[in-house]
């Protein structure tokens, strides 16, 4: 199936939102909003695991929920719209941009300042491990007078807007800051709803903050759960005991009201990352024989039930650029004869299609002659394991544009040598050659070739599988209006989410 969402992202890296000044109210405005709204319950799919902090994953819970924010954000069309700052300009060394803050407060009730900006920005680079949005980039930040916040980086960086739009860069109160890589978010952010209590894992109390400078939200605050099972948010949003429900399993839609569901597409893949360190797979001839074995038409068709597309490579429909520019992978191993080689796969059951997967995934492989044994686990005790390499192949979901809304920063942080997400453990030097070809490009059109390039280095080491391109389906009551749809997964309730 194909939406005019996929649309979306065509303007990724069109030069306006590299460069020049910008200014708009963010489309967060909610002025009026009645003093009394009802709270929302909402069921969020990915419980915290790292304590709410911004310099991981965490981060997006903080953004879907509405409690951070950081310089910048991602409008539909991918580009970086103002947010904590109203306005923008790249300086003539070429390594500067100078941000304009906007009005704001803080959720403790201090103003958002310059000073207070740059330390957050300084307290980010200095976490250990660095967020993902800084991954290969150092930056200094510096207050320029009563308004204004220099940011500099150590080489020219062309999409430092995009970058600043990450939640991971989101900024917070001077108080939320500890030691390197703590930070505490609650009554910190500058969001139209403050975290105000945490129990553990499972849920987490917000209110509205009638501060907020995009205008008081409708809702009165969030009730949030976390629950890994899809069928049980499934559930949740069918008995009414939520308002919103995200990551609706493919296997539930049917069982639903049609007018319950919101749908978008996503630069979302969901792919077979293969252990290029150790085990039958640091053979590219076996890698070769993996990738050959699998037809991603069939998991689109049965498993996704039309709601993906089969991979064509690492980025989708939903960047619709790539498909005109797209390099076929070339110097592939020849595949090898895999009779009895026995492999372990892993997964994750957060997103229900994912098990399902691993199971066609299987039948596959094990046709063409692999011994397969599969293992699955909620996602917080298995993504640790994976990335030290305890498995042979791992069955995951990823979106492309997640680290900076640049595809190049995810090529970087998921497939080079130094990346922190490398769950294939892939260290090539003609991959790591064509992302940093990438990285340095500025020109648009230059950029995106060089993406395009990129992919296709990636693709002929066959450390990675690409299986198909996800919509996301979003639940919500027939009386819920202002969900934010949002290709980069970064949105969900907003100050004009109400019921």
């Amino acid at each position: 199936m194909r939406f005019p969402h996929r649309q979306l992202l065509a303007g990724l890296l069109l030069a306006p939102l590299l460069s020049g000044c910008f200014a708009s109210d963010g489309g967060t405005s909610s002025q009026g909003a009645s003093s009394d709204g009802a709270r929302l319950r909402a069921v969020l799919a990915f419980p915290p695991r790292q304590n709410y902090s911004p310099y991981g994953e965490d981060a997006f819970s903080l953004s879907r929920l509405g409690v951070a924010e950081g310089l910048t954000r991602l409008d539909a069309n991918g580009t970086a719209v103002p947010a904590l700052a109203e306005a923008w300009s790249a300086e003539r060394d070429g390594r500067s941009w100078l941000f304009t803050l906007r009005q704001a407060r803080f959720q403790d009730g201090t103003d958002v300042t310059p000073a207070a900006v740059a330390a957050a920005l300084t307290h980010a680079t200095q976490a250990d491990p660095a967020p993902a949005a800084l991954s290969g980039v150092k930056l200094t930040a510096q207050p320029v007078g009563d308004r204004q916040v220099r940011v500099t980086t150590a080489e020219p960086d062309p999409v430092l807007p995009l970058r600043l739009s990450n939640p991971s860069l989101a900024v917070f109160a001077p108080k939320a800051y500890g030691k390197p890589a703590t930070v505490d978010p609650v009554g910190t952010g500058t969001g139209p709803f403050v975290l105000s209590k945490i129990a553990g894992m499972s849920s987490a109390t917000l209110e509205r903050f009638d501060d907020y400078w995009g205008g008081r939200a409708h809702a009165s605050g969030i009730d949030a759960s976390f629950v890994a099972d899809g069928t049980a948010r499934a559930n949740a949003l069918r008995t009414g005991a939520a308002d919103l429900a995200e990551a609706i399993p493919v296997a539930q839609i049917a069982s639903l009201d049609e007018g319950a569901l919101r749908r978008t597409a996503t630069a979302r893949l969901t792919s077979l990352q293969l252990n290029t360190k150790a085990g039958p797979f640091a053979d590219p001839a076996v890698r070769a024989a993996a990738r050959a074995a699998i037809d991603p038409s069939v998991l689109a068709k049965d498993v996704f039930e039309g709601y993906a597309d089969p991979a064509q490579g690492l980025f989708g429909p939903a960047l619709n650029w790539a498909a005109g520019k797209r390099v076929q992978p070339s110097g592939r191993a020849k595949a090898a004869a895999v009779s009895g080689t026995a492999i372990t796969v892993a997964t994750y059951n957060n997103r229900p299609e994912l098990p399902e997967t691993a199971q066609v995934l299987q039948q596959q492989l094990e046709k063409a002659g692999f011994k397969v044994k599969l293992e699955v686990r909620e996602v917080s005790r298995l993504e640790g394991d994976a990335l030290e390499g305890k498995f042979d192949a791992f069955v995951g979901a990823r979106n492309m544009m997640l680290n900076t809304g640049d595809p190049v920063s995810v090529l970087a942080n998921d497939y080079t040598c130094d990346g922190g997400y490398n769950l294939a453990l892939l260290c090539d030097k003609k991959v790591d050659q064509a992302v940093a070809a990438a990285q340095a490009a500025s020109d648009p059109a230059t950029r995106q070739n060089a993406v395009m390039a990129a992919e296709a280095a990636i693709l002929s080491t066959d450390a990675v599988v690409p299986l198909v391109h996800q919509q996301a389906v979003v639940g919500a009551g027939t009386s819920v209006r202002g969900v934010q749809l949002d290709p980069y997964e970064r949105l969900l309730v907003g100050a004009g989410t109400r019921r």
